[in-house]
C-alpha cells in the first residue's frame, strides 16, 4: 500500500526577504517556505511528507492526500473573527488565512484527518467560530511567548484532559515549548478542549469525530517520533483501510 501522503502547509513570502541572496532581477518573485522539522516529523513518524503549495485547486489536493498539517506562523487575521487589531498584532498574511481555510473546509469534506500546530490551532479555532486574544505579555499566566528560548527545550507543562482522545497519546501532564504571543478566547464550536496550561489557557483541542487534532506548542521541535505525528500518520494509514 504505501506510506500515506501527508500534506504541510506553508508559508508564501517575497524574494526580498532573503536579501542579498537574492539578484535584483528576482526581486519581484515569491518562494514558499517551509521549515524542515514539520516534514522530518513526518517522516520519522511513518508517513511520507509533501510541502504543499497553494496553486492547486484544494478539492483536487485533498483527493491525493492521506493527511494534513496546517503548520505555524503568522498571525490569524482578526478580521476572521470580527475583531478590531490589537496595536500587538504581529504580521497577518491573509492571502495564506484564506488559503488555509479552503483547504481545512475541503479536506473536512473529505474526513482528512488534521493535525493543527500552533497558528494552525489558532486558525482551526477561528473557522470554526472562535475567538483569539491577540497577545500575551511573557510576564502574563504561565509566560507564553518564550521567543528567546531554544524551541527544542520545554519551557512549562500542560495538563491534558482525561477521556479525550489527545490523552490516548499523550500524559496527563506534557512538556511542551511556547512559541505564541496568542491565545485561543472563545473556543470554536463543537471543539473539545483536551489540553490547558498552568494559568488556564487552552493548549489543545480535539473534535469529536477524532479526526483533527490540534496543539498550541510546536511538537515538530520537540522529541521525535512526536505522538502527535504518530497520531496523524496512524489515522491516515486507517482511514486508507477503510
Amino acid at each position: 500500500m504505501g506510506k500515506p501522503l501527508i500534506g504541510i502547509t506553508g508559508r508564501r513570502w517575497p524574494a526580498t526577504a532573503l536579501g542579498h541572496h537574492v539578484p535584483f532581477a528576482m526581486h519581484e518573485l515569491h518562494f514558499d517556505l517551509h521549515f524542515t522539522d514539520y516534514p522530518r516529523s513526518v517522516a520519522l513518524a511513518g508517513g511520507l511528507p509533501v510541502e504543499l503549495a497553494r496553486d492547486a485547486d484544494v478539492e483536487e489536493l485533498v483527493q491525493r492526500l492521506d493527511g494534513l498539517v496546517l503548520s505555524g506562523g503568522a498571525d490569524v487575521d482578526p478580521d476572521l473573527y470580527g475583531a478590531e487589531p490589537d496595536v500587538n498584532l504581529g504580521a497577518v498574511e491573509r492571502e495564506r488565512d484564506e488559503w488555509e481555510l479552503a483547504l481545512f473546509d475541503a479536506a473536512r469534506r473529505v474526513d482528512l484527518p488534521i493535525l493543527a500546530i500552533c497558528r494552525g490551532f489558532q486558525l482551526l479555532n477561528v473557522a470554526l467560530g472562535g475567538t483569539l486574544n491577540q497577545h500575551v505579555e511573557l510576564d502574563e499566566g504561565a509566560g507564553h511567548p518564550q521567543w528567546d528560548v531554544d524551541g527544542r527545550t520545554p519551557t512549562h507543562q500542560v495538563s491534558v484532559e482525561p477521556g479525550t482522545r489527545t490523552a490516548s497519546i499523550l500524559p496527563a501532564t506534557w512538556s511542551v515549548n511556547s512559541l505564541h504571543h496568542q491565545t485561543v478566547e472563545t473556543v470554536g464550536e463543537g471543539l473539545i478542549v483536551t489540553a490547558r496550561a498552568s494559568d488556564g489557557v487552552v493548549e489543545g483541542v480535539e473534535t469529536p469525530d477524532g479526526s483533527i487534532l490540534a496543539v498550541q506548542w510546536h511538537p515538530e521541535m520537540l522529541g521525535h517520533p512526536d505522538p502527535t505525528f504518530t497520531w496523524l500518520v496512524g489515522e491516515a494509514i486507517a482511514r486508507r483501510q477503510k
